[in-house]
């Protein structure tokens, strides 16, 4: 960081810069500077931060703003600029949706909660809520008052509309301006949120000529159910069940993620019993995740028979989940010290017994289904996502290691036990819809690697250290990310002196839908 701090001070001389608590420095910059100072960190070949992690929007009571999270994917490095405005009417910021594609859908989010608008983004509309909601939920001033927001039977209102902000060259006032999303001469159909393809998460919005899809405007916020805002008035413990609901696939790394930054901030160091177990956890929970998707997938396509057979791995890793957390998807394991409860007496055993079963049902997924030449023809070559477009659009996870983007955070940003397990990173480089498909079924293989490794080795010891009953923790801000089954999970927490904020926890949903978008004509 120091050579960057060296290189912004010169360019930027109204740039400062803080330490956090988490050791991290953060670039402070004006508004007038961020899209300049984003431009230099993104192009210039010494910082080349061609990944924007996430933005999150902040209410800091004096000001509103966005803390941008950008990595590099050349070196590995990660930083932070912190950008604000005092002017809580209009807040308003430079967009950088010209820079990162993903930009323009952190933007909405942001603007959804906050209520900040960012000049020049194309498409300044909510994301996640109705488009007649009143307020912004996450500003500290808000009236949740139900009379505000009265809870209504009707559809919401649909439009065909979108505003857009710019400034005005000769008066410097930021202008509004209506833009058309589709033409009324457009033949739009409508895909989602009910549709087997869109299982509940998000609906397309769909232009089509024939078969040829010419544009899709998306809308989410089916399963979101303002964690954020619940978290406002829980202590940190009481948070973390949310996790599950989430992304059940992903439960326990969601909870390793967060404990591991709730343990930081308080410098609470957790056994390597602890540990070991929850490093076992997640990785039979990315075998299951990626058995449904490997089953699910090829139901989409036709090969129902394959649903079943990799539902029968999976039900074998459910089983062992039940048997220690007591739950079968919902499993509120981790906790802030270790974990809830010891290991089943037979855990060893039967985690054993799927190691043993993973290359016999392997092999049968090759020769039922990767070797079918309709599976081939309809996925080999078809959905192309270039390396570019997956760093461009935060699409990480196995999608984004199928289309060469070494992205894995075990790998590029080590937390808990990973950087002392062998175990390779799966990358392909085709970026098809078949790439994606065998990243996962290497994954699997990769995954038994560490487990098979730690399941002998288990140390003994306390599974959960002591923690005080009231947790308070110090005034900063932390930030902290692991690797989920299907994608990354981000986790930026701050601390005021006498407010904790919650986490704005970047789940799968909003991470991986632009590989939607991207393939979805071919695909």
């Amino acid at each position: 960081m120091a050579n960057i701090q060296e290189r912004i001070s010169k360019l930027f001389p109204d740039a400062t810069f803080e330490t956090g608590a988490d050791g991290r420095d953060q670039i402070v910059i004006p508004g007038d500077q961020l899209h300049k100072l984003a431009e230099t960190l993104k192009n210039d070949s010494e910082t080349a931060m061609d990944y924007l992690v996430t933005i999150v929007g902040m209410d800091w009571g004096e000001s509103l703003g966005c803390i941008y999270y950008l990595a590099s994917s050349k070196y590995n490095t990660l930083v932070s600029v912190k950008c604000s405005t005092t002017d809580r009417e209009n807040p308003a910021l430079p967009s950088v949706s010209d820079l990162w594609g993903i930009a323009g859908i952190y933007e909405r989010e942001v603007y959804d909660f906050f209520g900040i608008i960012f000049v020049n983004n194309p498409d300044m509309r909510r994301l996640f809520l109705n488009i007649d909601w009143k307020g912004f939920p996450l500003r500290k001033d808000y009236d949740a008052s139900e009379d505000l927001n009265p809870l209504t039977t009707e559809s919401e209102r649909q439009s065909d509309f979108t505003q857009t902000y710019s400034k005005n060259p000769e008066t410097g006032k930021v202008e509004k301006k209506e833009v058309r999303v589709f033409e009324p001469e457009d033949f739009v159909i409508n895909i989602g949120p009910q549709h087997p393809a869109t299982h509940g998460v998000l609906r397309f919005r769909t232009c089509v000529d024939g078969e040829d899809i010419k544009k899709i405007d998306v809308y989410m916020g089916y399963i979101h159910r303002g964690i954020e805002k619940l978290s406002e008035s829980m202590t940190y413990p009481q948070t973390l069940h949310f996790l599950d609901r989430m992304d059940y696939f992903s439960g326990h790394m969601y909870h390793h993620c967060v404990c591991n930054c709730i343990e930081k901030a308080a410098g609470i160091e957790i056994s390597e019993r602890a540990k070991v177990i929850r490093v076992l956890m997640d990785e039979l929970s990315r075998i299951a995740s990626h058995c449904l998707f490997i089953g699910t997938y090829c139901m989409d396509l036709g090969a129902v028979s394959m649903l079943f057979y990799g539902l029968r791995l999976r039900e074998m890793i459910l089983d062992i989940m039940d048997k220690t957390c007591g739950a079968r998807m919902s499993f509120n394991y981790e906790c802030i010290g270790g974990v809830m409860m010891d290991l089943a007496p037979d855990f060893v055993e039967d985690v054993k017994k799927v190691l043993a079963a993973i290359p016999t049902n392997l092999a049968e997924y090759n020769k039922v289904f990767v070797g079918n030449v309709i599976a081939k023809n309809r996925m080999e070559g078809v959905g192309v996502l270039s390396r570019e477009d997956a760093v461009n659009w935060s699409v990480t996870g196995p999608s984004g290691r199928a289309s060469g983007w070494a992205c894995d955070v075990r790998k590029t940003h080590p937390y808990s036990i990973y950087d002392k397990l062998e175990f390779d990173e799966v990358i392909r480089y085709e970026g098809d819809a078949m790439a994606r498909f065998k990243v996962r079924m290497d994954e699997i293989v990769q995954s038994a690697r560490i487990i098979a490794q730690l399941i002998d080795n288990i140390p003994e010891g306390e599974y959960c250290v002591k923690v005080p009953k009231v947790l308070k923790l110090p005034v900063g801000h932390w930030f902290e990310m692991a690797e989920g089954a299907a994608a990354h999970l981000r986790l930026p927490r701050e601390r005021r002196l006498h407010q904790a904020l919650p986490p704005e926890a970047r789940a799968p949903v909003s991470a991986s839908w632009p590989l939607w978008w991207t393939t979805s004509p071919r695909a």
